[in-house]
């Protein structure tokens, strides 16, 4: 069953909330397609307003721009997948275990989780793979940061230094491992899809590709 989910979004993102009107959850749906489809830097909100069947003007009511549109979806993203981790380790309590679930989690493509949502998932993951790193790798930075748009993704890091720190109490570097386990997850992912040479995939089964690098990465690393 296809089911919504309503986060907190930071309202910093958005000039009107998306989530409370029909034409505001048609403008993020149709984004993440359009998005997919075309990459950020050929997506524009002449071609989302076309598609929508919509006025460019009805889209600026809801985002200043597509930056900050992009900005919403890679938001929307980290509060999915850090709902879904907590889904995933809710029953479990050996600390190993729960590191290899957020593993497997890291590995796949959101269309193989058990969450679903009316939004497209597999296309919003295929655009934080993309595009994600295009929020925070940018002149602006620090003056986005003070406004706390990278909360969610601290967060999730943050819960992940965790699940390190109760696997092995010593470990030096959780929120460093916590942040390369998850950019490294995306990046083999990338280079698997589009720079083969730079992995050591099997193009018959990447993602338990991904999935064995990144367990030997991490057990080898808290050690």
């Amino acid at each position: 069953m296809e089911v919504h989910f309503s986060f907190d979004i930071n309202p910093l993102l958005f000039k009107k909330n998306p989530e409370e009107s029909a034409i505001g959850r048609q403008i993020v749906g149709n984004s993440i397609e359009l998005i997919h489809e075309l990459g950020i830097e050929n997506f524009t909100f002449k071609k989302l307003a076309s598609k929508i069947q919509h006025t460019e003007a009805t889209i600026y009511r809801y985002f200043e721009n597509k930056q900050m549109l992009l900005l919403y979806l890679v938001n929307w993203y980290w509060h999915y997948l850090d709902v879904l981790i907590d889904f995933k380790l809710q029953n479990l309590t050996d600390p190993k275990q729960k590191l290899e679930e957020v593993i497997a989690v890291l590995s796949q493509s959101l269309k193989n989780t058990q969450l679903t949502s009316y939004y497209n998932l597999e296309a919003m993951f295929h655009i934080v793979i993309k595009e994600g790193n295009k929020v925070y790798l940018n002149s602006n930075v620090k003056e986005i940061n003070k406004i706390q748009v990278y909360k969610p993704f601290k967060d999730l890091c943050e819960k992940l230094s965790l699940l390190f720190r109760e696997y092995n109490p010593d470990y030096e570097f959780p929120r460093s491992l916590a942040s390369t386990l998850i950019e490294v997850s995306h990046l083999q992912i990338f280079f698997s899809d589009n720079l083969p040479k730079l992995t050591d995939v099997n193009p018959t089964n990447k993602y338990n590709y991904i999935q064995r690098f990144l367990t030997t990465l991490i057990f080898k690393s808290l050690k």
